[in-house]
C-alpha cells in the first residue's frame, strides 16, 4: 500500500498568518476572539467572532486578482502558497499534471451573494458585477489554487459543512493511494463572517451568548459551555506519495494513515446525542489505519463548545477507547480560533501534525471540568506528550462525520530531518 507523507504546511488563522506563529500562539493559549470588525453589527447580539487579522492578500496574489476573489479564496491561495514554499516544491511543466488540489469549504464565497444582493436592493440590477458567480461558487477555493499554482492534476472541492476541511485530506489520501497523482494540495478555507450568516447562526441557536467577554466565550467540554464562536481562515497540507517525497529529498512532517467517513442519519443540524455516527467513524478510522485504540496518544476533538456536540463526542470517545481514553490527551483548539466551519478540520490537522513533531499538545482554554463529560481534557495549559499517533475529529451539519489518523515518521521531522 502506498504511504502518504505530509511535506508542507500553510496557515492563515485568527491567531497567526503563518504556521509557526499559529502554532506558537496555540501553545500559549492565545484567543483570537474579539468584536466583529468586518461589518457594522449595530444592535445585533451576535457580534463576536475569531477573525483573521492583518491579512494582506496582496502578499500572495496580484491586486487585480484580489479584487476578483472572495476572502475565502484568498485564504486558500495564501495557505497553499505557504505550504508549497514550506515543502520546497516547485510546480512546473515537468510535474504539473501530477499535482492535484483538494481544497474544501463549507460555504465558499456565499458572502459575495449577500453583498451583491444588498447592492442590488439599493442600486438596482446593474450594480451586480460580472465576478459574483465565480466569486461565490464553492469550487473557487480549489480552482483558483489550481490556476495560481499551475497544478493540473485532479481538482475537487469537498463541501461537507464543518467536516469539509478534513474530508479533503482523506480524499487527497485516496487519490494518492489510487495512483492518480504524486502530490495533493489539501486543506480547507472559509470566511463566513457577515450580517446574514451571523444572524442565521444566531437565530439557529449554536452561538455563544458571552459577547461581553469574547476571549472567554468559547468553552469546549466545560460545564459552563453555551455555544461556539465563529471563526475563519485556511490551512493547507502538501500530501505526497512516499516514493515521490523521498526521491526529491523532502522533509517529512508526518504521515496520513487513514480515516473514515460516516453519517448520523439523524438530524440536519443536531448531532446524534449518543455519538453513534462519531463512534463508527472513530472505529473505522482506526481499522483503516491498522491501529488499535490503545495506539492513539492524542485526540484533536471537534469540540465546538455546544452542549450537544461535546457531550456526544465524549460518549463516542469513551465507547471506542474504553479505559484507554484516560491515557490520552484530548484537546479542542476551537477554544482559541473559533469554529472555522469548512476550514476547521484542516486547522486541527495542521495542529495535530505539529503536536506529534514537537511532543506537546495545545490547551483547551477557558476550561472548567464537566462531571458529565468524564474524559481527560488538556485544560488551559499545554501538556507534553510522547506521541506516535494522533487522531482528528470533524463533524458537520447534516450528520457528516470524518475522522483521520496521523502518524509520526521516525527518522524524519518537520525541521528537515
Amino acid at each position: 500500500m502506498t504511504r502518504v507523507f505530509i511535506t508542507g504546511l500553510g496557515a492563515i488563522t485568527p491567531v497567526g498568518n503563518d504556521v509557526e506563529t499559529y502554532w506558537r500562539n496555540l501553545l500559549a493559549g492565545k484567543s483570537g476572539a474579539a468584536r466583529i470588525t468586518q461589518f457594522y453589527t449595530g444592535d445585533m447580539p451576535y457580534n463576536i467572532a475569531c477573525e483573521v487579522k492583518d491579512f494582506d492578500p496582496g502578499d500572495y496574489m496580484d491586486r487585480k486578482l484580489v479584487r476578483r476573489t472572495a476572502r475565502s479564496t484568498q485564504f486558500a491561495i495564501a495557505a497553499s502558497r505557504q505550504a508549497l514554499d514550506d515543502a520546497q516544491l516547485v510546480i512546473d511543466e515537468s510535474n504539473r499534471d501530477d499535482v492535484g488540489v483538494m481544497m474544501a469549504t463549507g460555504g465558499g464565497g456565499m458572502t459575495e451573494v449577500e453583498f451583491a444582493t444588498m447592492g442590488m436592493a439599493e442600486k438596482g440590477w446593474r450594480s451586480v458585477g460580472p465576478f459574483v458567480v465565480p466569486n461565490a461558487m464553492s469550487n473557487a477555493v480549489s480552482c483558483l489554487v489550481s490556476i495560481e499554482t499551475g497544478a493540473r492534476g485532479p481538482v475537487m472541492t469537498s463541501t461537507a459543512a464543518c467536516a469539509s476541511g478534513h474530508y479533503s485530506i482523506i480524499e487527497g489520501y485516496h487519490f494518492l493511494q489510487r495512483g492518480e497523482a504524486d502530490v495533493i494540495i489539501a486543506g480547507g478555507a472559509e470566511s463566513a463572517i457577515s450580517m446574514f450568516t451571523m444572524s442565521a447562526f444566531g437565530r439557529m441557536g449554536p452561538l455563544s451568548s458571552r459577547t461581553d467577554d469574547p476571549e472567554h466565550a468559547c468553552r469546549p467540554f466545560s460545564v459552563d459551555r453555551d455555544g461556539f464562536v465563529t471563526g475563519e481562515g485556511a490551512c493547507a497540507l502538501i500530501l505526497e506519495t512516499e516514493e515521490h517525497a523521498l526521491r526529491r529529498g523532502a522533509k517529512i512532517y508526518g504521515e496520513v494513515l487513514g480515516g473514515r467517513l460516516t453519517a448520523d442519519a439523524y438530524h440536519v443540524t443536531a448531532p446524534d446525542p449518543d455519538g453513534d455516527g462519531a463512534a463508527r467513524a472513530l472505529g473505522g478510522a482506526l481499522k483503516n489505519a491498522h491501529l488499535t485504540p490503545d495506539d492513539i496518544d492524542v485526540v484533536f476533538a471537534h469540540g465546538t463548545g455546544t452542549t450537544l456536540n461535546d457531550a456526544g463526542e465524549a460518549k463516542a470517545l469513551k465507547r471506542v477507547f474504553g479505559e484507554h481514553v484516560y491515557d490520552m490527551k484530548i484537546t479542542s483548539i476551537k477554544s482559541m480560533i473559533g469554529h472555522g466551519l469548512g476550514a476547521a478540520g484542516a486547522q486541527s490537522a495542521v495542529a495535530a501534525v505539529l503536536s506529534l513533531r514537537d511532543g506537546i499538545v495545545p490547551p483547551t482554554i477557558n476550561y472548567t471540568p464537566d462531571p458529565e463529560i468524564d474524559i481527560p481534557i488538556v485544560g488551559n495549559v499545554a501538556q507534553k506528550v510522547d506521541g506516535q499517533y494522533a487522531l482528528v475529529n470533524a463533524f458537520g451539519f447534516g450528520g457528516q462525520n470524518v475522522v483521520a489518523v496521523f502518524g509520526r515518521v521516525d527518522g524524519h521531522n518537520g525541521h528537515g530531518g
